[in-house]
């Protein structure tokens, strides 16, 4: 079967996949990898850039051979309580970054990494980042990122004029950037402004791909409570199934070109900056895709389903369908029958059983 037609099934009902009614394994997951992303940063913490914890920082530049060792004994040289972060910048160059250096020490360093690498003292650049500066760029991306989410909360509510909604979509982005500062701090990636960019901009990618569904979770439950064939929860999980097939082709569409611009920045140009955004969104989009249909809608329905007019509407809606589902048992007819006479009578929208009882199977007599 082809994508076209699977996605054509999945709108219009023929085929399902049960995400809203399996809410609680979803978020099982999700919160398991919360608390894991909140050990990992309690244990291994997260590895501030430059930019963050201030210090000295080098650029060795038309160097042979990238060995960090001679700069670890350059820096032994000058100050023997320091430890140098050493990384490689293409093929032909390194960074080196250190505490806070003298003048002094500052100078003497650039010397010694040109002469442990063979070349001039014009191709050793040296630059320096105070500790004020970088407690200013965390003042300043904590801010950015409060206000965000508080503009968020308030756009969704007058947008879709539900709180459920709003409230859905907020923590499905906490738990894309939890996760994803979680995964920075497990495999050591180092966080840098440009990572904070990157954050940021899937803060953004999660929060369009949730509104896209969302949208159609309306479009699906408006007069929800005027008829009795299928229930909120069914009717907002047909809605996750339609839009399904869109999500993936954004995600692959979206990933592609980011994945390319990570390989590029990693491995041929060796550009930090560019490789810090782009493994931020790789990351966060692939997250964001996952949170806005296994997070965002289910909770969603939760929320929901507080409203005591939806719970009393789920409530009446699954004893009617017991009472038929009865009826059709005692009039002789199989499983399979009864699951066909409720796609035909539009029972649940004409999709699935989803929640509610089963019918047992029945042979005629």
């Amino acid at each position: 079967m082809n994508f076209a037609k699977f996605g054509n099934e999945l709108y219009s009902g023929k085929r399902s996949f049960d995400i809203v009614g399996n809410r609680r394994r979803w978020f099982a997951i999700g919160i398991g990898l919360i608390i894991l992303s909140g050990l990992l940063v309690g244990i291994r913490g997260i590895n501030p850039g430059i930019e963050f914890r201030g210090g000295s920082e080098f650029t060795v530049s038309g160097i042979s051979n990238p060995d960090p060792q001679p700069a670890h004994d350059a820096l032994a040289e000058v100050n023997s309580e320091q430890v140098a972060r050493v990384s490689t910048v293409g093929s032909s160059a390194i960074r080196v970054q250190t505490e806070e250096l003298t003048d002094s020490e500052t100078d003497e360093l650039a010397d010694l990494l040109a002469e442990a690498y063979g070349v001039p003292t014009s191709d050793v650049t040296s630059s320096f980042v105070g500790p004020s500066w970088g407690a200013d760029v965390t003042s300043k991306a904590v801010q950015g990122l409060v206000i965000f989410l508080v503009l968020v909360t308030l756009v969704m509510a007058l947008y879709f004029r539900r709180w459920s909604m709003a409230i859905a979509a907020l923590i499905a982005l906490l738990h894309d950037l939890i996760v994803t500062i979680g995964l920075y701090s497990g495999v050591g990636f180092e966080v840098t402004p440009a990572s904070v960019i990157g954050f940021l901009t899937i803060l953004g990618y999660s929060l369009y791909d949730t509104v896209v569904v969302f949208d159609k979770v309306r479009e699906n439950t408006e007069g929800v409570l005027d008829q009795t064939r299928y229930t909120y929860a069914e009717a907002a999980n047909l809605a996750v199934n339609q839009t399904l097939v869109r999500s993936i082709n954004t995600s692959v569409v979206g990933l592609l070109p980011v994945a390319s611009i990570l390989f590029v920045g990693a491995f041929l140009l060796g550009a930090g900056t560019l490789r810090d955004i782009a493994l931020a969104l790789f990351i966060g989009m692939l997250l964001s895709t996952l949170s806005s249909i296994f997070i965002a809608t289910p909770m969603e329905v939760v929320l929901r389903q507080r409203d005591p007019k939806i719970a009393a509407h789920t409530a009446k809606v699954l004893e009617l369908r017991e009472r038929r589902v009865a009826e059709a048992e005692e009039d002789g007819l199989t499983a399979d029958e009864v699951l066909a006479q409720a796609r035909a009578g539009g029972l649940v929208a004409g999709r699935h059983l989803g929640q509610g009882a089963q019918p047992r199977r029945k042979t005629k007599r």
